[in-house]
């Protein structure tokens, strides 16, 4: 046998024997490898689902936000002057009524007792007071022009001035306000003339009927008339069939629907905060679009009103006027309800986030989850104001930083997430 091809034959098998145990070798780290790889997946934690907010930049504006009722501001109630029977009254509430020509009802007095002299002395004083109520109300009535006369010529010299560039916007707006405002005293000085005026013919007519019962002679049937005191509608008639009523029995009330505003009772640690001349957005009044008003007043003392849930709270009332013209909330009327949103805060470029992304941390500061690489991160934040829905962030983070928003108890410091 030749040696040179035992050799050969032998070196084959030696190889051949390399290979298979490299080939087994290879096998073992690869199933090694695939087991590991097993393992890493099925342990590897799942991604949290959750809802991802955004940092970004734009307006923002916190609310004081409560429901309200519209009010006119004058009300006129109409009672009868004497003892003794009004007649049918035809009017409707909301018919159209034109101060000292219409006539609200008209009144038949009963036969007038006998009065003794210190009811007579009464009757007349009640005379004398009514004519000194007058005269107050023409002097504060005069007073009234005399201050918006002043107003209207200091409005003409900022607007010269302004013109110039003399003095600056705020004090046109100043003078423009005090205008306004001198305008509305005068209107109020001519409601308050027009009141005093028709007090001082009710005494009157008592007066005469005391005095023709006490002289013992014939009294006179002719019926009276009440006209009404202000140009504006019948609000509410109290009384429609002919009756026979006493003195002072309610029969009418009637207003101005154009003089209407707003009364909402705050938490009194809401109306702190509240101060005139804020802007109000009117809201859930029945109309496609929110009117626009402003705060005129917050009334300086409180009350306790309960709550739905029983919870005693004390209240504030802030009145509020109309902004937009009469045309867009002219479907209004008196004792309707309304929502208000009074804007004690806003800017127009600020970063925020949803105010469901903030929890406190252990600390108990502010802290929220921030996504990066599809890992939340709990990151600290100062906060500055608030509303609902948004959350002003002063430090902590950056425009376009992701964040989660309502985090579950499954998310936590360094857990994976992923959008729901």
């Amino acid at each position: 046998m030749n040696p040179s091809a035992n050799a050969s034959a032998s070196g084959n098998a030696q190889a051949k024997e390399r290979r298979r145990r490299r080939i087994r070798a290879l096998s073992v780290v690869a199933g090694i490898l695939l087991v590991l790889f097993l393992i890493f997946v099925i342990g590897r934690p799942k991604a949290v689902p959750a809802d991802f907010g955004e940092a970004v930049r734009g307006p923002m504006r916190v609310t004081l936000d409560e429901e309200g009722e519209t009010r006119v501001r004058d009300r006129y109630r109409v009672s009868a002057p004497l003892a003794g029977r009004v007649l049918r009254i035809e009017l409707e509430p909301g018919d159209a009524v034109v101060a000292g020509e219409t006539v609200l009802a008209t009144f038949q007095p009963s036969e007038p007792g006998l009065l003794d002299a210190r009811s007579l002395a009464e009757a007349e004083g009640r005379v004398r007071a009514a004519e000194s109520s007058l005269g107050l109300a023409r002097a504060e009535r005069d007073r009234a022009e005399a201050q918006l006369r002043f107003a209207e010529a200091e409005l003409d010299r900022q607007r010269t001035l302004a013109e110039e560039e003399i003095v600056s916007r705020e004090r046109l707006d100043s003078a423009e306000l005090a205008a306004d405002t001198q305008r509305e005293a005068k209107r109020a000085a001519d409601f308050a003339v027009r009141t005093a005026r028709h007090d001082l013919e009710v005494a009157k007519a008592r007066l005469v009927q005391g005095r023709r019962g006490a002289g013992g002679g014939a009294t006179s049937t002719a019926p009276i008339t009440i006209t009404s005191p202000v140009d504006g509608v019948v609000l509410r008639r109290l009384r429609e069939s002919e009756t026979v009523v006493p003195a002072g029995e309610a029969l009418l009330e009637v207003a101005d629907p154009a003089r209407l505003e707003i009364v909402s009772d705050f938490l009194s640690t809401d109306a702190v905060r509240i101060e005139p001349g804020l802007e109000v957005l009117i809201e859930q009044w029945g109309g496609d679009r929110s009117l626009h008003g402003e705060v005129r007043r917050v009334e300086p003392s409180g009350f306790t009103k309960v709550s739905a849930l029983g919870v005693e709270e004390q209240r504030v009332n802030v009145i509020i006027d109309f902004d937009d013209p009469r045309d867009a909330w002219s479907r209004l009327g008196d004792g309707f309800r309304v929502e208000v949103r009074v804007v004690v805060w806003q800017e127009d470029e600020v970063l925020k986030i949803p105010t469901s992304a903030l929890f406190r941390d252990t600390e108990g500061a502010w802290a929220v989850y921030r996504v990066e690489g599809g890992v939340a991160s709990i990151t600290s934040v100062e906060v500055g104001r608030r509303n609902g829905l948004e959350a002003q962030v002063l430090s902590g983070l950056g425009e376009g930083d992701r964040v989660v928003v309502h985090p579950s108890d499954d998310v936590v410091d360094g857990s994976p997430v992923a959008a729901r």
